[in-house]
């Protein structure tokens, strides 16, 4: 029985965590985070050697 009560839990608590990133739209913003982060790395902005 307390087995079952675990799993339980570990359900519930799954879905509250994933509810919380739904209702928040978390994951949008950490792609944004991510997007902003790797723009600073632009490879059209580097110096390219035109030489082959």
């Amino acid at each position: 029985m307390t087995i079952v009560l675990i799993v339980l839990g570990v359900i519930f608590a799954l879905f509250l965590i994933t509810f919380t990133i739904y209702w928040f739209n978390l994951d949008m913003k950490l792609v944004r985070v991510v997007y902003d982060w790797l723009w600073k790395h632009r490879y059209d902005k580097m110096k390219k050697d035109k030489k082959l």
